[in-house]
């Protein structure tokens, strides 16, 4: 069992990576405080929002935050996929093939408008995002740990785009949008315009074994058996709904657990509460529900259904 001490240690430094962060995204300590837990839950986010809303500034800032590698793919659609995993050369001076490792071989990887790129470079990301490592021309490569790939796409150009299978998208453990600033953030931001790169004012408050510290404290956070439950009734209601064609898969309950438990610690807590699930919902399903057509003509949003859901499963008054 995890001790309040470590959850206390956890918090504190979970709180001064999000504080290093929103010095270069204002006013977002939602969308921050959700894209740390995805790093320290071994996760990867998806980010869809319109240009200019800071997307490439959040994933920069974190890659500054943690002492690890990072690295920035553009997606364009004459992307290769060695141009991401590696490619192996021939050298003749050695008569041996050498492996020249591709962009995923960081800690962080900014997969910058990756709709934009072939669904075969896409597939690329499929074994790395899920398992780790690569294969190339049969053989394994590990990449660094801890990984994650923080990727963007825009909602609004879809010419010579391509839409991300579903596959790939079960791959993210949280898709969400940035938004635009408030009030104060956007005159906050407008008063500073002489600076013209605020995720290079992040300095580095953390380094790798933090995280990794940090992941194996939230593995231990309690989730009680009626927590069990409530996510398996949310779990069964989406298959049920009759606006989904398709709900949510076992890896799917399994994030909402995993997300909650960094959520909890995050919140000085030893244990996950209803209303982490409740509002870890949204960002952890709606990439992974798939509504029927009639219901999409019918203007029902993924959103919209997922608040139905939560609101119709009773959350567990006592423990199981």
């Amino acid at each position: 069992m995890v001790t309040q001490e470590d959850v206390d240690r956890f918090a504190e430094q979970f709180d001064a990576m999000a504080a290093n962060i929103e010095q270069a995204l204002l006013g977002k300590d939602h969308l921050v405080r959700l894209t740390l837990t995805c790093l320290v839950a071994n996760g990867h986010i998806l980010l869809e929002d319109y240009p200019g809303t800071g997307k490439t500034m959040l994933a920069r800032a974190l890659a500054n935050t943690i002492r690890g590698s990072h690295a920035r793919i553009q997606f364009t659609p004459d992307l290769l996929p060695s141009d991401v995993t590696g490619v192996t050369v021939f050298d003749q001076q050695t008569s041996r093939f050498d492996f020249h490792p591709g962009a995923v071989f960081h800690n962080l990887l900014l997969a910058d408008e990756i709709n934009r790129a072939s669904p075969k470079t896409q597939s690329a990301l499929l074994e790395v995002m899920e398992e780790g490592h690569v294969t190339v021309d049969g053989v394994t490569h590990d990449v660094p740990r801890p990984f994650m790939v923080i990727a963007t796409q825009n909602p609004i150009e879809q010419a010579g785009t391509y839409r991300l299978p579903e596959a790939q998208l079960d791959r993210f453990l949280v898709k969400t949008s940035v938004g635009y600033p408030d009030a104060d953030a956007t005159e906050t931001l407008l008063r500073g315009s002489a600076i013209r790169d605020r995720a290079g004012l992040v300095s580095p408050v953390a380094g790798l074994g933090d995280i990794t510290a940090m992941g194996e404290v939230a593995d231990r956070i309690h989730v009680d058996d009626a927590l069990i439950r409530y996510v398996r009734l949310v779990a069964e209601a989406t298959r049920e709904h009759p606006d989904v064609r398709v709900g949510l898969s076992p890896r799917g309950a399994l994030a909402l657990v995993r997300v909650a438990k960094v959520w909890a610690a995050a919140a000085r807590r030893t244990h996950v509460v209803p209303q982490d699930v409740a509002t870890l919902a949204t960002p952890v399903l709606n990439h992974r529900l798939l509504l029927r057509p009639e219901a999409v003509f019918g203007d029902t949003t993924v959103e919209a259904v997922i608040d139905d859901i939560v609101a119709s499963v009773a959350a567990p008054t006592g423990r199981g």
